[in-house]
């Protein structure tokens, strides 16, 4: 089962309804017993790091996430699922996840912000949750990006008038920064990588392992 973390807002009945359509068991999930049952786990995260952090936090979900990250199951995260997994943002001076080193920075672009509508995703490595996409248009809305210290854990890179990075990997972890659920077929077969990825286990991993703070 894959449980799809609930902290008040995001896109998870649109998540729901492409694992749906995949034939995908998922349950909303609100309370860290929720998250400690599943057996994946998907982050659709939208709005600031602040109030979203903050919701975690009332809920007991930050420590939870990070033990069941900790324990290595698989992870996906979604738009803000991705900047939260850094240290802090800039947007409202948050302090993150800090599950891996970094910062979470406005893309410094002369383009229009926010950043709306397709663009193409350009792997970095490989890895299976990306397998078959290389070159396919995605659908993205944000302004932030993380900044990763380590880049290594850059799996895609996408550009809007400058390069930022638009999927990191490393072990059981992903986390894109474009929105799967809102992709189209391209979408359907990335959440469709991730199950199985799940089912296999992150041992076949190709890339090679970091570890977590």
């Amino acid at each position: 089962m894959i449980a799809l973390v609930d902290y008040g807002a995001g896109n998870l009945r649109s998540v729901q309804n492409a694992l749906d359509a995949l034939e995908v068991g998922s349950a909303i999930a609100s309370t860290p017993e929720d998250l400690a049952r599943a057996d994946a786990i998907i982050f659709p995260g939208v709005g600031a790091a602040g109030p979203a952090m903050a919701a975690l936090r009332a809920r007991g979900l930050d420590r939870a996430l990070l033990d069941v990250i900790r324990q290595g199951r698989p992870f996906l995260g979604i738009c803000l699922g991705l900047q939260l997994l850094f240290d802090s943002s800039a947007e409202d001076g948050a302090t993150c996840l800090g599950i891996f080193r970094g910062t979470v920075q406005r893309l410094p672009t002369q383009e229009k912000l926010p950043h709306v509508g397709w663009n193409t995703v350009e792997r970095a490595a490989n890895h299976p949750v990306l397998a078959g996409l290389e070159g396919e248009a995605m659908y993205f809305v944000h302004s932030y990006v993380g900044v990763p210290a380590d880049r290594q854990l850059v799996a895609a890179e996408t550009t809007h008038g400058v390069s930022f990075v638009s999927a990191i990997a490393a072990g059981s972890m992903v986390a894109v920064q474009f929105h799967p659920e809102r992709s189209g077929r391209a979408g359907l077969k990335l959440l469709e990588n991730f199950v199985q990825f799940a089912r296999v286990g992150v041992g076949h991993v190709a890339q090679a392992d970091h570890s977590l703070s």
